[in-house]
């Protein structure tokens, strides 16, 4: 199976079993390694080079059509969400108007934080789209005047003497009670009922076989997290991988449920159709 996922350490702690052959009766895998926007782009044009893809859960309106979400390997969780950054104390209010950097228009970070917007700060001016990694430093020399971050960036972004204006995560979980939906797996459809279950399944066993041994996955994980502290690659892992990535659960599909139809609701993604997400 041909599958692309990010370099980041979550996704390289849950599929390193299943990438290293370790997983009993599951399909071998080719794997690619691409940015999530990338991947995002990829599951957009239905790309026929890639079986299984990670991709932001805010995509899937667009392709749930070609693709089934699968019910584990995934990221959701409490206490994870995305961050806006500013270079000094501010209140939401004081975005009205300014320029606020984001890693992408496609991502579930900016559909969370456009619902948040939408209540907090109704008028932002620009969106600006930059690379994840140039984002606080933009916010830090004043290029822009807000960032939303994701990922390991809030366990970094007081080395860069910025300030957390808002919680994402926080605002998401205050106004629904349920866990934050951040990053899907998603497989082709066309691959047929049976092979999604035993995707599913495979991916469900790599989670599993990571917990159960997290050293074996220490070397694949360093090698592909650009430089990160091992320190920082661990709190990665121990917030983005937990109960929902081994299996999404009722929750978890409320969860997701949920933020596509708050978002199709304010007409940032299209509807989905009443049975586009049910299980595999």
């Amino acid at each position: 199976m041909r599958i692309a996922y990010s370099p980041c350490p979550n996704d390289t702690f849950v599929f390193h079993a299943w990438a290293h052959g370790r997983v009993p009766d599951a399909p071998p895998l080719d794997v690619t390694f691409a940015d999530i926007d990338v991947t995002n782009g990829l599951a957009e044009q239905r790309t026929e080079d890639l079986d299984i893809l990670k991709v932001s859960y805010a995509v899937l309106p667009w392709v749930l059509d070609d693709y089934a979400l699968l019910p584990a390997g995934g990221a959701l969780g409490r206490g994870c969400g995305p961050l806006v950054l500013t270079n000094g104390p501010r209140q939401p209010a004081d975005l009205n108007g300014k320029v606020i950097a984001v890693p992408s228009e496609r991502s579930t970070a900016y559909l969370l934080f456009r619902l948040w917007a939408a209540a907090e700060a109704p008028r932002i001016g620009e969106v600006k789209v930059l690379p994840f990694h140039e984002i606080m430093p933009a916010v830090r020399d004043g290029k822009v005047d807000a960032g939303l971050v994701i990922h390991e960036a809030r366990f970094t972004y007081e080395q860069y003497g910025l300030h957390c204006l808002a919680d994402m995560g926080e605002h998401w979980e205050a106004t629904t009670g349920l866990p934050i939906p951040l990053g899907a797996i998603i497989a082709r459809r066309s691959l047929g009922e049976a092979k999604l279950k035993q995707l599913a399944e495979a991916a469900r066993a790599s989670v599993r076989m990571a917990w159960d041994d997290p050293e074996a996955s220490r070397a694949y994980v360093m090698e592909h997290a650009q430089e990160m502290d091992p320190g920082v690659a661990d709190q990665h892992i121990g917030l983005y991988v937990n109960e929902f990535t081994a299996d999404l659960g009722e929750d978890g599909y409320a969860a997701i449920r949920g933020l596509l139809t708050r978002a199709a609701a304010e007409g940032l993604v299209p509807p989905i159709a009443p049975h586009a997400l049910d299980p595999v």
